[in-house]
């Protein structure tokens, strides 16, 4: 108990927020106080392992941010290795003229055995490290990790409103987009930190430079003026053990440097860099194929080196014939029929076969099959759950599943959304591109294939994935193929949410109201409004965007007014009354007053007489009025949504009705409710009067 205890407390200790002092105090120390050759060599080859651990933790990592603490661990790695260099060097000075083994069996090591002892060909080498680090991967890291926290930077506004995209779709909730922006703003601390930690390997690339050249100076010199050696034998002792000296810290640099180069150039995809290079170098057997065929044609040259290029060329081809194979056999596997379905066709065809149409259908072409199918890596079935989830709480009742299948008819990449066999929207997307939505306020143009957002009509390009920091640095908001899917399909369900309320539906929600309310539910239905009844006013509601979530306020109102007035009409209107409150916050939110636009008094009366003679029809209605109340009915509401309030049509409310089936698809974004319909502690302000 004692020994698991303590080791507890170990962990904490080293774990917590000691270890990183204790390395700085430990490094300090290294600069400071003389080191014992042993505690060099084990310093040395922690210095050399733990640049491995890093590299490796940088090839096996899916996303950049998963190893976040990156610029801090480059820090104090190169910290460790300056250190490490002052405390070698203080060694080589002083014990040098003893031996090349002075500074312990590493620097030996690495001064004999790596460059054969010959201090000639060492400093060569040294030098070809230090161009390799300093000039190419320190170079390159650094650029791209100053460019990347650029573009990070300046796609920041253009991610967040995809966010509120996604949020405001349903696909997300409250958590999810908190979470995103939290990851957009560990990103951009991420790259900034990168950008500034690279420099630490330029500089400690120009550092080991000038130890080379002080040691070997300051060596020759000590080793003839201080111990009397002779001249080759100091250049040797001193210059061995500076270039051991040299390659150990080198070494462990280039791997940081190449760690840091890996990292910054990851792509944001959830594989690791060796499935990343399987899957995409050698997705295409033919192009293994054709270069087995280069380096065969090669191999039977006259004077080339035949036996490697033709082994490496029957290597390439065989692994090329074999992906092939296996494609092939994949491809016949997914196209034979399944056993059911082999079965189905032996048998007589029965009543069963019949299908029943799909309240909720979505169909698409065989390209978009893997964004619906989850062993392909597909995410729209999630979304799409998410969708019904998000609908289904704000509307007051369950949204039907979503029967998703493949339709051969369609264009490969096309989809199309049917609500009882009828279909209510479609339209064509890319797979291997992203669509990038003006808002309405951009214009800067983007290279791709332009066309309307299938949600929103908004003017967008489908653009390649490599435009989509560019395109959000410009202000559109870029989109992936889900997406797009998603939010057509939660917009058309919003819109017909009133044609998917059946009696099943209606029922469900009686039942669950009984619970509660018994003797309200025992005396509804049907002693005083068949269920039909009900569903209708349901229907009215949500025709005009009005949540049934208050069904027992809802069942309270049908219930009083259908015993002076079974009509469903003259219901809604009693409902609406009783909902009065919940509309008004539903379109206005909290705000004390109310922004409205009214009819004038003439026009009002012309269309009561109207409707009075044409039975509400409103088919006598001369059409030049018509056209003219269009008009400034859709300009005094692009007003109110210019200056960011909502647009609500007031009018008495024996009008009510007709306008707001008359403006319903015209002027969506405009609410029509009655004088009666304001709640008494509003305060209403006219902000607009139409007339004819």
């Amino acid at each position: 108990m004692e020994s698991t205890t303590l080791t507890s407390r170990f962990g904490k200790i080293i774990n917590g927020n000691v270890a990183t002092p204790m390395l700085v105090v430990a490094l300090l120390a290294m600069v400071i106080l003389p080191l014992p050759a042993f505690m060099l060599d084990m310093l040395f080859s922690f210095n050399i392992a733990l640049s491995l651990t890093i590299v490796l933790a940088s090839v096996y990592v899916t996303k950049p941010l998963q190893f976040a603490a990156f610029p801090t661990i480059l820090l104090l790695a190169t910290l460790l290795r300056l250190a490490l260099n002052v405390a070698s060097t203080r060694i080589v000075l002083l014990e040098g003229h003893t031996g090349t083994g002075a500074a312990g069996q590493v620097i030996e090591a690495f001064g004999e055995f790596v460059i054969g002892g010959n201090y000639a060909v060492g400093l060569v080498v040294f030098a070809i490290l230090v161009i390799i680090n300093f000039i190419v991967v320190t170079k390159g890291a650094t650029r791209i990790a100053e460019v990347s926290a650029r573009f990070t930077l300046d796609s920041m506004p253009g991610k967040q409103m995809a966010i509120d995209a996604d949020l405001n779709a349903g696909l997300i909730d409250q958590d999810e987009a908190r979470r995103r922006r939290e990851e957009i703003m560990q990103e951009s601390d991420f790259y900034g930190s990168m950008d500034g930690a690279s420099k630490f390997i330029r500089g400690d690339a120009i550092a080991g430079i000038l130890i080379l050249f002080i040691n070997i100076i300051a060596g020759f010199i000590i080793g003839v003026l201080q111990h009397g050696l002779s001249f080759s034998e100091a250049a040797h002792n001193y210059t061995m053990l500076t270039i051991g000296d040299g390659l150990v810290a080198q070494i462990p640099a280039l791997l940081l440097a190449a760690a840091a180069g890996l990292l910054v150039t990851r792509s944001t995809k959830d594989q690791d860099i060796g499935e990343q290079i399987v899957s995409q170098l050698f997705k295409e057997p033919k192009t293994l194929a054709l270069t087995s065929g280069i380096i065969g044609g090669m191999g039977l040259i006259p004077g080339m080196p035949n036996l490697p290029f033709l082994l490496l060329a029957s290597v390439g081809g065989s692994a090329a014939w074999l992906m092939s194979q296996r494609q092939k056999a994949a491809t016949l596997a997914a196209a034979a029929p399944s056993p059911q379905e082999v079965s189905r066709e032996q048998r007589e065809l029965s009543w069963d076969d019949l299908s029943p149409v799909d309240p909720i259908g979505l169909e698409v072409g065989y390209r978009l099959i893997p964004l619906v199918d989850k062993n392909q890596g597909g995410q729209l079935m999630n979304r799409i759950k998410g969708i019904r989830k998000k609908i289904s709480q704000e509307m007051g009742f369950l949204i039907p599943p979503v029967h998703i299948r493949d339709n051969l008819d369609l264009p490969p990449t096309a989809y199309q959304v049917t609500l009882f066999g009828v279909t209510f929207g479609e339209a064509e997307v890319y797979p291997d591109r992203m669509l990038a939505i003006n808002p309405g306020q951009v214009f800067a143009q983007l290279d791709g294939i332009s066309v309307k957002d299938p949600a929103f009509g908004l003017d967008a390009v489908w653009i390649e994935p490599s435009q989509r920091e560019h395109a959000q640095a410009q202000g559109y908001t870029v989109v992936d193929v889900d997406t797009v899917v998603a939010t057509h399909l939660s917009k058309i369900l919003q819109n017909h949410a009133h044609d998917l309320l059946g009696r099943e539906e209606v029922q469900h929600l009686l039942d669950n109201l009984g619970k509660v309310a018994p003797k309200l539910v025992e005396g509804l239905v049907p002693d005083t409004v068949p269920l039909g009844t009900v569903q209708k006013v349901l229907q009215n509601l949500l025709q005009e965007n009005i949540p049934i979530r208050d069904i027992r306020t809802i069942s309270e109102a049908i219930a009083e007014q259908a015993v002076r007035n079974p009509d469903p009409d003259a219901i809604t209107t009693a409902t609406r009354m009783a909902l009065s409150h919940s509309i008004v916050q539903h379109i206005n939110g909290t705000q004390s007053d109310l922004p409205i636009i009214t009819l004038d008094p003439e026009l009002e009366q012309i269309l009561l007489r109207t409707l009075q003679a044409s039975g509400e029809g409103g088919a006598s209605l001369e059409p030049g009025l018509a056209e003219n109340m269009h008009r400034n009915l859709q300009d005094a509401a692009q007003r109110q949504e210019m200056a960011g309030e909502s647009a609500i049509l007031v009018v008495q409310a024996g009008l009510r009705g007709w306008i707001s089936r008359f403006i319903r698809h015209a002027i969506p974004g405009l609410h029509v409710l009655s004088y009666n319909e304001i709640p008494d502690d509003k305060q209403i302000r006219i902000v607009a009067n139409v007339g004819r």
